[in-house]
């Protein structure tokens, strides 16, 4: 990766920014960076930790009930917090481009998408006549990997492929050719491979058309080859930038060690520590460091004066009194259960499934599942995974073959199966912000499966209920509240919490730990592997090889409804058979 050298214009100046709440209360604070042209900024750190905040400020731009009091923010030499009304909005574009996380919410699902790129050159006018704004749309459309013909312009968002909606969201931003492209997130629902191809789109973009690119992520493994630099956020501070390279070979502040630490890698298993406690809210911050609650290595030092930005080394600077020094070492570790090793009977067994909506999207499915180990359903968008845990969690529709479960024959169909089996396979979904009926407290929550599968109510059930939310490590004051009030790990581990009160011995996890920060992942992956440790089994539903080096003893690799590969997690990982499976690993982040 070319460092971007010193006579490259400024795009990008901020000074000093700072967003506040009602009540003086900051949100950001003290930010001050520079971008040159063609340079890509990382900027990472947990939720809470003012990423989106800041980033948004760069378009001049507050949530409700935020105001952006002092600073500024120059791009290309425009004074941002100059500008109002019709200036401001032309700004918002054709300088500054905004791609945001979720295209499904972001494009407008009853306009075409040949319309869409027609109206974002209409509404900031370039000087191009009919015939250039189409040449500029068929120039941009290719440069982002997509179809240039009439056809594909016709079709709606809903038409395309979560991959191909984000890929128009880098059109409509790149089609203005803006100076500055600020990016939150916009890969973390995205298969791998699809990830890959948009990281990849975008950094040749940035690099080939000047545009200065600030990249917003929770997960540095994610950044690591599209980046030059890492700005490192915590409770609305920078704690640590450092050119990438510098930044993962040698990490000096605690919390981004903490935040590498965190991160499953696909080229080994290691331990995943979390980092404990939680970020503070602003206007709770504890004095001196904030981050000194949560570090291994605070001291009354730190607690005296809060940590500012300085220089360790060249193009480094930290916000820590006793920064590291040393290079951060990873803990290797072992599969929890060796399949190969099983000599029980399987606990589940799947003969001959099919599964078809308009299109048929399982074919021939057949595998086994043994007591205890954690199987890892893998593949992109589209192979089928969550069709395949729903059919064994009797959810899916249109599903024929034969399902076994303890050597008893299960039915297809939920309703088909009686109390006494329904309970014992249980299923988490993906979004854990969904799965919570929002007019219930915790405690409601909870204590339904107790009612419905046991006939435990009253103080049993209030027992039962507080045993439960200290095993997934949530404190027995969370029962009282509504999920409104909990963080998306939070209520992830509520998720967890209602299924274990069901008493499974089968856990189907969809993608639970996708919208996680990586702190909150690895205590989600350490609770699995303790529930599986006392005689659980997980059926694992991800497309992060990461997490699946991490967790799974097997894997089973599928694409386009068909399993391509399947054996032990290390064997498969390190000397994978199916072309398919190494294109998934090629395209997997990694930090080696």
């Amino acid at each position: 990766m070319n460092a971007i050298t010193e006579i490259d214009t400024g795009v990008l100046q901020v000074l000093d920014l700072r967003v506040e709440l009602p009540g003086q209360v900051d949100v950001v604070s003290g930010i001050s960076f520079s971008l040159q042209a063609g340079e890509i900024l990382g900027l990472v750190g947990e939720s809470g930790s003012g990423k989106t905040t800041l980033a948004t400020a760069l378009l001049a731009h507050a949530r409700r009930g935020a105001r952006i009091v002092d600073g500024q923010v120059q791009v290309a030499g425009q004074a941002l917090f100059s500008l109002e009304g019709e200036a401001l909005r032309r700004a918002r574009g054709s300088l500054i481009g905004y791609v945001a996380q979720d295209p499904a919410t972001a494009l407008n699902p009853a306009l075409r998408i040949g319309h869409l790129l027609r109206e974002t050159l209409a509404v900031h006018p370039s000087g191009l006549d009919r015939a250039a704004q189409q040449h500029r749309i068929s120039e941009t459309l290719r440069d982002v990997g997509l179809p240039q013909d009439p056809e594909f312009l016709r079709r709606f968002p809903h038409q395309l492929s979560g991959g191909q909606q984000q890929r128009v969201m880098l059109a409509l931003a790149f089609v203005l050719r803006p100076r500055l492209i600020v990016l939150d997130e916009p890969t973390t629902a995205l298969d791998v491979s699809t990830q890959a191809h948009i990281l990849a789109t975008l950094r040749r973009l940035c690099k080939s058309q000047g545009v200065a690119a600030v990249y917003v992520s929770h997960d540095l493994a994610v950044i690591k080859d599209l980046v030059d630099r890492v700005m490192v956020m915590y409770a609305g501070r920078i704690v640590e930038m450092a050119s990438r390279d510098r930044l993962f070979s040698r990490p000096s502040h605690p919390y981004t060690r903490g935040l590498l630490g965190a991160i499953p890698d696909v080229a080994g298993r290691r331990e995943l520590k979390a980092i404990a406690g939680h970020a503070p809210a602003p206007g709770q911050r504890p004095p001196g460091c904030s981050f000194g609650p949560r570090c291994e290595r605070f001291s009354a030092a730190c607690q005296a004066l809060e940590p500012q930005l300085h220089a360790l080394d060249v193009g480094h600077e930290v916000a820590c009194i006793a920064p590291h020094v040393q290079p951060l070492q990873a803990i290797a570790l072992a599969p929890i259960a060796i399949a190969s090793a099983q000599i029980a009977p399987a606990l589940l067994t799947i003969s001959g499934l099919n599964v078809a909506y308009d299109r048929q999207v399982l074919f021939d499915i057949t595998l086994q599942v043994q007591p205890g180990e954690c199987l890892a359903l893998v593949g992109e968008s589209g192979s089928g995974k969550t069709s395949l845990a729903r059919a064994v969690a009797g959810l899916g529709e249109n599903a024929e073959g034969a399902l076994s479960y303890a050597g008893r024959p299960l039915p297809l169909q939920s309703r088909q199966r009686d109390a006494g089996l329904r309970h014992q396979i249980q299923y988490i979904f993906q979004n854990p912000y969904r799965a919570l009926n929002p007019r219930q407290t915790v405690y409601q929550t909870l204590s339904a499966p107790l009612e419905h599968f046991f006939k435990i109510k009253g103080a049993a059930a209030r027992q039962r209920v507080d045993a439960v939310l200290e095993r997934v490590s949530l404190p027995a004051s969370v029962a009282d509240v509504y999920p409104h009030s909990l963080s998306g790990g939070e209520r992830q581990r509520v998720a967890i919490a209602r299924a274990l009160l069901c008493e499974p011995r089968l856990l189907i996890c969809d993608e639970i730990t996708s919208a996680l920060d990586v702190s909150v992942q690895a205590s989600i992956l350490d609770l699995l592997r303790q529930l599986q440790r006392e005689g659980l089994t997980l059926l694992f539903v991800t497309h992060d090889l990461g997490v699946v080096r991490a967790i799974a003893d097997r894997v089973l690799v599928l694409k386009t409804g068909r399993v391509v590969e399947q054996g032990v997690v290390d064997e498969v990982l390190d000397r994978p058979q199916a072309a398919y499976t190494r294109a998934l690993l090629e395209h997997s982040p990694s930090l080696g």
